[in-house]
């Protein structure tokens, strides 16, 4: 989770787009981000892929007011709502955007090509009926603070005895490439999504940081399979209270149009 999904920037600039908030052009462009190139395929009314501008105008003709954003993992379909064969490509994934408005999903599927030392990332998103139904396990942004809170402060004590965030070059490094990239610019999210939301979306990603640091410092001081076990037990809740609020960010958008 040291990397933003390319779910959450279709998702939050599709958003700004739809809410009258950017320019196609511009949300394109952030979408791509540092890819290649995007494109879509499956659409109602398209033979054929077509580029990210004209996909969201089609979206939004197909009656799509919002975007929201799926992250799940074995065992938990995180803002799925079915059919099954939608939920096992995302699962595939692990991540999907399910439109708001309209019976349909996206699902990325990328690809590298080019030598090494010279590879271009594209990325194809695959249009799928999606049954229209409450998104599986997504809280509220109020939710989503308060059990990160929770989190963090039940597993600290676990995680600081067994020293599985480290101190080493590892996560020395992991911890200057996250402030460094949130020093680059401080628009977590794309404009007209609340300031909650970013709140929220930026200490998932601390939190995630975290996580992920401890899983690539080996197993720290946890030297007993007794300790390994208390190890993973207190980072699994922890990184999944982490994806909840991250989707619980993306998706406030919808969820504040839908409160009117």
């Amino acid at each position: 989770m040291l990397t933003e999904p390319r779910s959450g920037r279709l998702a939050a600039w599709g958003n700004a787009l739809l809410g009258g908030f950017v320019a196609p052009d511009d949300a394109a462009l952030a979408i791509v981000g540092e890819d290649t190139s995007h494109r879509v395929a499956g659409l109602p009314g398209e033979d054929a892929p077509v580029g990210l501008t004209l996909a969201l105008g089609r979206l939004r003709a197909l009656g799509v007011g919002g975007l929201r954003v799926a992250l799940p993992a074995p065992g938990h379909p995180l803002g799925l709502s079915g059919p099954p064969e939608f939920n096992a490509r995302a699962l595939e994934a692990e991540e999907a955007v399910v439109c708001h408005g309209a019976a349909l999903g996206l699902v990325p599927e990328v690809y590298e090509v080019g030598p090494e030392g010279d590879v271009h990332v594209q990325v194809m998103w695959h249009c799928l009926p999606v049954r229209e139904a409450p998104p599986a396990d997504v809280p509220s942004l109020g939710e989503a603070e308060r059990e990160l809170a929770e989190a963090l402060r039940d597993a600290t004590e676990v995680l600081t005895r067994l020293d599985v965030a480290g101190s080493g070059p590892v996560s020395e490094a992991a911890v200057d490439a996250y402030r460094a990239r949130a020093e680059r610019g401080r628009e977590a999210l794309a404009p007209g999504y609340p300031g909650r939301a970013v709140r929220v979306l930026e200490l998932a990603q601390r939190v995630g940081l975290l996580v992920s640091v401890a899983y690539e410092s080996g197993h720290g001081g946890a030297v007993s399979a007794s300790e390994m076990g208390a190890r993973a037990l207190a980072l699994r809740p922890v990184e999944r209270t982490a994806r909840r609020a991250l989707v619980a960010a993306y998706n406030a958008f919808v969820e504040e149009r839908e409160r009117g």
